[in-house]
């Protein structure tokens, strides 16, 4: 379920899955275009990403949950925020079944903005 075969938007991207789950993808999208005003969206690995000055994020529906890519690493009160949606490679999981902490997705999204921000200077 984590990926579309050929999708070329986002709207599309999204467009494949069930109604409830489209709702949590364009909240998401919405999350990470309020962070990242001057990022572009994208399809990369057949998933909805955003760059500026480089990947910020990926985002993609999978059975059970949101992964959202890449970890989160340098910031230890984020670190400590996220520990608990940590998937096996570091890659955050945030389960459909619960509430999506978007506060939490927006400060991510702004942590890789600066992040980014700072190796292109």
């Amino acid at each position: 379920m984590a990926t579309q075969p050929h999708t070329r938007t986002v709207d599309e991207y999204i467009a494949g899955f069930p109604p409830d789950v489209q709702e949590v993808l364009k909240k998401i999208r919405h999350t990470i275009q309020a962070a990242a005003p001057e990022s572009e969206e994208t399809i990369s690995y057949r998933m909805p990403a955003f760059k500026q000055n480089g990947i910020l994020v990926y985002f993609a529906a999978f059975k059970k949950h949101i992964g959202l890519f890449p970890p989160v690493r340098g910031d230890a009160d984020l670190m400590r925020a996220v520990k608990p949606y940590a998937g096996p490679k570091g890659n955050l999981q945030f389960p459909l079944n619960k509430r999506i902490p978007y506060a939490l997705i927006r400060r991510i999204v702004e942590a890789r903005v600066e992040a980014t921000v700072d190796k292109s200077h």
